[in-house]
Parts: C-alpha cells; structure tokens; sequence
C-alpha cells in the first residue's frame, strides 16, 4: 500500500518537476509510510527523491515507535549531540527542486534554506493532495466506519439518552468525547457542544454555561480511528437538538438548513465542480432572506486529517472524482440569539453521492 502511494507521488513529482519530497510533521507522512510524528522540536522528516531508496529520519529518541518498512523506507536515526539538517541535506543531494510538508516547521525550513541556498522550495500538497482526495474503498470503508461509530452517539442524543438540562456544556462535551473512544477512535478530534446563543459561534469551545429547557443545542463532534494500513481515518458529524419544542422562528430557521444540507448533497455528483455544490446549498438559504448568516464555506474533504481537499467553497472549480470525500455542512448563525448547523460526510461515486452518516437529520426533541 504505501509503495503504491510512494510511486504515485513520484509520477506526480515528474509531472510538477519536483526533485526531492520532504515530509515532516502532518498526516502526509502517515499516508506514505504509516508513521505518525510527534509534533516535536525535533526534526523528523521522509525524504522521497523522484528516483532512489526513501528514508526516513527521525530522533534516536523516537525510533522504537516507528513501525519499520524496509520495504518502503530505509530508517536513519540521530542523537540530540547531532545535526539533522547535515543528514537531511546529504540525501536531498544535488535536488533542485524541494516540494516540503506544509506543516514541517519553519525554524528547519530556514535551515535547509540556509544549507541548501541552491534548492528552491515548493509545497508538497501541490504533490499530495491529488493523490490523497482520491479515496480507494478500503480508505471508504473505514470513514464509514468511523461515520458509523459517531451516528451511534448522537443517534442517543437524539433520543434524549444524555441528559443535558442542567448540566454544563463541558460536562456533556466530556461524556461524549469518552464514548468517541469508547465506540473505537484512537483520538478525540474535538467536540463542540454549543447551547443558545452559543451555537452561533461555529467553532464555540464547551464551557461552563448550563444547558437550560427551551433551547437548543448544536453538537459537531469527531475522532480519528484506525483504518488501512493502521493509518487512521476522521469521522465528523453535526446535528442539532432543541429541549423542549422549538419556538417558531428556531424551527423555520432548521427547516431552512434541513433543505440546504438536503441540495448540497443531492448537487454533490461525480462531473460536478466542488464550487457548484456550494452554490447549491447556499442559495437556499439565500432564498430565505439568512444568507449574511451563513458565514462559512459549505464544506472541507476528509480522510486521513479532519480537514483536507477537496474544499465545497466559492473559487473552487475541481470537478468531484469517484473517490472524492467531503463534509456537507451549512449553518445559520444568528449572533447573540441562536445557530445551528446540519452536517454529514459524503462521497462521490459513480452512481451519486453516499453519506457515511445515516441518522436522523431533522431537528431532534428531547425533554433534556
């Protein structure tokens, strides 16, 4: 799996004239070689020349965690007496062209500048994100996977199985962060638990404000869980509660975002420009006078990182590919009164758009 990954990339780099790949910290480097860095002061790096043997360097430290493909990579291990960039630059060799990990930190990026002033630098996504949108179907099964685990827990929100009034939202955040575990995620990604007039702020950390009766409640929650190639694979999901019957103005609102959510997935086609997706669920919430309050773009892909290409968003005109997979995720936000936001992970394939969540999406009663 990861040998195919590596040559993939290598005809990429052919393509962009890319010499040298250098992956560092972020999820490029589990993708290609199944090791996941610790975000570290630490230089660790994949080196990937467009012909020749792959190595990965990592701290002496850190080697008994790297899972050894000899395979794929060859292992070269230094000491904190030592200089990784000397050892970085020796296996770059005479590259004129470096594509670096978006995420590698920019103190080693200078030093490689500074040791290298001949090697011009470009950014790997520009050679990774094509290959990593495109999922296979072992990559497909484990984000219906995840999708699976997320839609039980809020599958019992739903049905008013956790109880919620009179409790903090980070109470509840933390109820719901140890059932994404233990439903199977190796990592909680974040849980948003946004009561009142806290579910207009799209990314409201929970705190110490107490769900009360008569309002709702936005849950937007995700982990990651192991998938192919002991890799893991994001889960995300958003639905919306109200305690108690919703008032007219709440219930028109979701029934506004309901019919978004609805078009935006019904848009998302193989052929389909991602931007066109967006327009889709845009325009009807446009169409009810709540477009300046929909303040985020439609969606962002998903798969080995939380977020990753391809983006459902204005100015994005990449047609969606069987593979391709993404969050479907309009909001309305009214600032100081009330939001809400209705979310799924779709993926395209050649017979229409698949949801990896199934549960229900209307707005969901509970008496709290």
């Amino acid at each position: 799996m990861f040998g195919q990954r590596i040559d993939r990339a290598r005809e990429a780099m052919a393509d962009r004239g890319v010499d040298v790949l250098l992956l560092s910290v972020g999820a490029d480097l589990p993708y290609f070689c199944g090791y996941e860095a610790m975000p570290l002061e630490r230089l660790t790096v994949l080196v990937v020349p467009r012909d020749g043997d792959v190595h990965l360097v990592v701290p002496y430290l850190e080697a008994p965690r790297v899972v050894e493909r000899p395979e794929v990579f060859n292992l070269i291990t230094w000491r904190d007496s030592e200089d990784p960039i000397t050892r970085v630059v020796d296996l770059v060799g005479g590259a004129a062209t470096a594509a670096v990990g978006d995420q590698m930190w920019a103190g080693f990026l200078v030093d490689l500048g500074t040791a290298c002033p001949a090697l011009s630098f470009t950014r790997a996504s520009e050679v990774t994100a094509p290959l990593r949108m495109v999922k296979d179907a072992d990559e497909v099964a484990a984000l219906r996977r995840a999708g699976a685990a997320v839609d039980r827990i809020l599958a019992d929100v739903q049905t008013g199985q956790v109880p919620l009034v009179g409790r903090t939202e980070a109470d509840v955040a933390a109820q719901i962060g140890r059932r994404i575990l233990d439903e199977g995620h190796h990592r909680i990604n974040f849980v948003i638990v946004a009561s009142g007039p806290n579910a207009a702020s799209p990314h409201h950390e929970p705190g110490g404000r107490v769900i009360r009766d008569g309002e709702g409640v936005l849950f937007d929650i995700g982990g990651t869980m192991v998938g192919p190639g002991d890799v893991g694979y994001c889960s995300d999901i958003t639905r919306c509660i109200h305690v108690g019957p919703p008032p007219d103005g709440f219930a028109e609102l979701y029934g506004v975002l309901h019919a978004s959510q609805a078009a935006g997935v019904a848009a998302a086609t193989v052929g389909t420009p991602c931007e066109d997706v967006d327009v889709a669920a845009r325009r009807v919430i446009d169409d009810a006078g709540l477009g300046e309050y929909f303040v985020h773009r439609t969606g962002h892909g998903i798969g080995v990182e939380a977020h990753e290409h391809p983006n459902i968003v204005a100015g994005n005109e990449l047609p969606l590919a069987v593979g391709h997979a993404f969050s479907v995720e309009p909001g309305i936000y009214v600032p100081g009164v009330w939001g809400a936001r209705l979310e799924d992970i779709v993926v395209a394939a050649a017979d229409g758009p698949v949801a990896m969540n199934q549960i229900d999406r209307s707005l969901a009663v509970v008496d709290g």
